[in-house]
């Protein structure tokens, strides 16, 4: 069953005490503050069946900005998607499509239910009310929908128990079955324990450590769960999120030894967090220390089975495999030259790591961070090749050479830096 609530003179629901004004208008207005939201509304305005649902309609009722915008059509897809705009995808099997408007990217999918084969494989799905699409969710406080327009308009639906839930900051499946259809769930109730700074409810934490205990992950695809991995990294706090899954047990049925194991591994995250750069990966850092109690020979080929992309894949490992040498390196460096010839080609991530590591490490870390790593040589090989170079490795020597001498304050201007990479490059020929 679904609860219907319609307009209300002041609150939403038979309660006084829920923690938003929540009349028809009320979050119909908040929904139209949003930038993304405008155009939907204007084409939606006399469309009757066409809903917000999910986290959106949390994060309204809760006063916050939405981060995205997902959309049940209560009925036909294709004339809705159709009125919208011509769908940027369309995807047969699931009856859904994605809108382009302006600069705003929307997903539509027609209300439907669900029925798994098996525990852990894709649904198969078929159309359904609105109301059975609500209740197939993963957490009550998620399966809520807003009516966009026509009769629809501004009316609130919301599972039994959801409101109360959203009140009370707790999450809550919607059946004790919930995990072992779709175990992907157990790390989305980390993350949104982390997100939002939610309980998890007693006999929904019963049945996620029950999941695990079963075995669930292992019936999901490694895409499928990297997918979750790499949602949780990106979290505004993935340090949260990942300590969220340690508490449930989660982390280890990924892989023996991976996540964050209590608060060293926690506090050594949010350090080096603090040290990474704007540039730096915050999820692959995060990752990086979450797979470093895993076994090294296998770290490679657990984040295959996770599906990682090449690039993201190698700035983890080294960054986990690297670090701790790369600590010890960076106790020892006294000089600038020191400090870069320790770090060498590693990733700003592995550098980061090695500072929160070691305390020792961090001065070194920090200034190669924020200060060496910038620095750069106003010669090139070209210049070399004018000075009488020939082209080959004593071209990379001499460049390296003039880069340690400037970073030390020994080649000061082109000048200087030419002398010293044409020193080099006469060594590496030897000359």
């Amino acid at each position: 069953m679904v609860t219907t609530l319609g307009r209300a003179p002041a609150r939403l629901g038979a309660r006084d005490d829920l923690p938003v004004p929540g009349s028809r208008d009320d979050l119909i207005d908040r929904l139209a503050a949003l930038p993304a939201a405008r155009p939907l509304l204007e084409r939606l305005r006399e469309t009757d069946g066409v809903y917000v649902v999910g986290g959106a309609v949390r994060d309204l009722l809760r006063e916050e900005a939405p981060r995205d915008l997902d959309l049940i059509v209560d009925g036909e897809l294709e004339p809705v998607s159709l009125g919208l705009g011509a769908p940027e995808r369309a995807h047969d099997r699931f009856d859904t499509a994605t809108i382009v408007l302006g600069d705003a990217t929307y997903d539509l999918a027609r209300a439907r239910r669900e029925t798994y084969a098996h525990p852990g494989a894709l649904p198969t799905v078929s159309p359904a009310p609105i109301d059975e699409d609500l209740g197939r969710r993963d957490f009550t406080v998620n399966a809520l929908a807003l009516g966009l327009g026509g009769a629809d308009r501004g009316r609130l639906l919301a599972v039994p128990g959801a409101l109360e839930d959203l009140d009370a900051g707790r999450l809550r499946v919607l059946h004790d079955a919930s995990f072992e259809d779709d175990p992907t769930r157990l790390l989305r109730l980390a993350r949104y324990a982390a997100r939002l700074g939610f309980t998890v409810e007693p006999h929904t934490r019963e049945l996620a450590r029950a999941a695990v205990a079963a075995g669930a992950l292992d019936t999901v695809s490694g895409p499928r769960v990297g997918a979750e991995l790499r949602l949780l990294a990106a979290e505004p706090d993935p340090v949260g999120a990942f300590m969220a899954l340690d508490a449930l047990g989660v982390d280890a049925a990924v892989a023996p030894g991976f996540g964050l194991a209590g608060v060293a591994d926690g506090s050594t995250a949010r350090r080096a967090l603090q040290l990474l750069p704007s540039d730096g990966d915050r999820g692959d850092l995060v990752l990086a220390v979450a797979a470093r109690r895993v076994d090294r020979s296998r770290r490679p080929e657990l984040l295959d089975r996770l599906a990682f992309p090449a690039a993201r894949r190698d700035v983890i490992l080294a960054a986990a495999e690297r670090a701790p040498e790369l600590a010890r390196a960076l106790e020892d460096a006294r000089r600038p030259s020191g400090i870069a010839a320790a770090v060498g080609s590693a990733p700003v991530e592995a550098v980061a790591l090695a500072g929160a590591l070691e305390p020792a490490a961090e001065t070194a870390a920090r200034r190669w961070l924020t200060e060496l790593r910038h620095v750069r040589l106003a010669i090139d090989g070209d210049d070399l090749i004018a000075a009488g170079v020939a082209q080959g490795p004593a071209i990379g020597a001499g460049l390296a050479a003039a880069r340690l001498a400037k970073l030390d304050g020994r080649a000061a201007g082109r000048d200087a830096e030419l002398a010293e990479a044409l020193r080099a490059a006469a060594g590496a020929n030897g000359q």
